[in-house]
């Protein structure tokens, strides 16, 4: 047998891939369910629903979809780096499948880049010792192949794209400090990474500008040739797309997030609306609206009448928002609260899993390998304390090894590791303040990336303290 898959990066590879295989491909179909944002990324790919005399209750929400029919390319355009993950399966299946659209094309892809940021992550594992990396490729699996996440990969939504991109970037960067000469190719897939992971959705585009400057402190390692230069390029190029994308971003999305934020969010269960308002600069006979969201079609004025235009979306903004929740702290705290009660859940209770020809119940979710899901769902506290404490003991961690060490490698690795709590921290507060409490638990999604794999590493460091404390009692009691 070759010695090379007896290391622990291609064994934790080839559980994953049969996990993948397993659950994606030889079960009956699993997916998610449409919500209604499957549309303007098939609208930019040229897709359409397969069925076009299917019942909104079929379509929508109850069942998931297998296949999907092909349509022109670009009939919208959804500015979102998924498009050349969607694209490049989608135009090969036109070729070479003519009839349909099968979204486990789509779901391969992301199945093979979920692979290699395993691969690469228990391979940095294995270079402190064959059981560490073992141990956290476990914890891989355990935890990132878990049916809420991999059901989302027989989908169109933009999740899948945050999860692979989120694992990737980190895993590349974290190599990249582990080379004693870091190398332009690293450092290139590194950032494309990175461009994937702030281009997934909208709301990740300012996190580039922490990325920016994580480009400027990887310039100034010994890396091989124009490795400085790249790398200074690089942290402008990020730069530069997180502020175009964020300026670039679709009118109407900026119209349903405000609406979203003020009336489904400051004035829901407000105790004074029409003083809210007032704080908002906004006309008080919009009290009406309080409690309701952008898509509900029994409100007292509707979400596109002109008159809201010069009354509401052309009069606020997202930094009144911000100015009105520092003004009102405890109001962001009550807030915070409702979103921590909404964020162990990876995947939406009410988008089923299984198409409707299986015969489950409308709205139905497979539970096979769901045991991290669950565990989180049913025993991780629910409160905003808890995350407030395992950020406390995260960050604790990370700071300890961070200020021991003295080489400038393992000091950008310690901020690679507190990028990820940063990143959750702000995919935690985005939703409440750019979203209200639309879909929040959907919302939540990249927080739940980053909580997780906060615990596979901190899980992952106990192993490696536990083996290196074994290993310093064998060499004693040897001696």
């Amino acid at each position: 047998m070759n010695k090379r898959i007896l290391k622990p990066e291609y064994l934790v590879a080839l559980a994953g891939c049969g996990l993948i295989l397993y659950l994606l491909f030889l079960q009956p179909f699993i997916g998610v369910a449409d919500n209604g944002d499957f549309k303007r990324m098939m609208d930019t790919v040229g897709l359409n629903y397969y069925n076009a005399a299917e019942s909104y209750a079929d379509r929508f929400f109850s069942f998931s979809h297998a296949r999907f029919s092909y349509e022109n390319l670009f009939q919208g355009f959804y500015p979102s780096s998924q498009i050349l993950l969607v694209l490049v399966p989608r135009l090969l299946s036109g070729v070479f499948h003519g009839s349909y659209f099968d979204i486990r094309l789509l779901g391969a892809v992301y199945a093979l880049l979920l692979l290699a940021a395993t691969w690469l992550i228990v391979k940095l594992g294995a270079k402190y010792s064959a059981v560490t990396g073992l141990l956290l490729g476990v914890g891989m699996l355990f935890v990132f192949y878990d049916i809420g996440y991999l059901a989302y990969f027989n989908s169109l939504f933009g999740e899948p794209v945050s999860m692979v991109s989120m694992l990737l970037t980190f895993a590349l960067g974290l190599r990249l400090t582990a080379q004693e000469r870091p190398t332009r190719k690293g450092l290139t897939l590194f950032f494309l990474a990175v461009l994937f992971l702030i281009c997934s959705k909208i709301q990740n585009a300012p996190v580039g500008l922490v990325f920016s400057l994580i480009f400027l402190r990887l310039g100034a390692l010994p890396g091989e040739g124009n490795f400085r230069r790249l790398a200074r390029r690089f942290a402008v190029a990020v730069a530069l797309v997180s502020v175009i994308l964020y300026m670039a971003a679709p009118k109407e999305l900026k119209h349903i997030n405000l609406y979203q934020t003020v009336f489904f969010g400051i004035l829901n269960d407000s105790p004074d609306v029409r003083g809210d308002l007032r704080d908002l600069g906004l006309p008080e006979h919009l009290e009406v609206l309080a409690g309701t969201n952008y898509f509900q079609k029994d409100t007292a004025i509707k979400q596109d009448d002109p008159s809201l235009t010069p009354e509401f979306y052309d009069r606020v903004s997202h930094k009144d928002v911000l100015f009105f929740y520092i003004k009102h702290p405890v109001r962001l705290i009550e807030h915070m609260k409702y979103a921590a009660k909404n964020s162990m859940d990876i995947r939406p209770q009410y988008l089923g899993n299984y198409e409707k020809l299986e015969g489950k119940p409308a709205g139905a979710l497979s539970q096979t390998y769901s045991v991290w899901s669950q565990f989180k769902d049913k025993h991780i506290p629910h409160t905003l304390g808890f995350l407030i404490l395992f950020y406390l003991v995260y960050y604790a961690g990370v700071l300890f090894h961070y200020f021991r060490t003295r080489e400038l490698a393992g000091r950008i690795a310690g901020e690679l590791l507190l990028l990820i709590g940063l990143i959750g921290l702000f995919s935690f507060l985005v939703p409440v303040l750019g979203d209200g409490r639309a879909d929040i638990g959907k919302h939540l999604f990249l927080f739940n990336v980053s909580f997780d794999l906060m615990a596979v590493i901190m899980f992952g460091g106990l192993v490696h303290i536990a083996v290196s404390m074994g290993r310093r009692i064998h060499r004693t009691l040897g001696n």
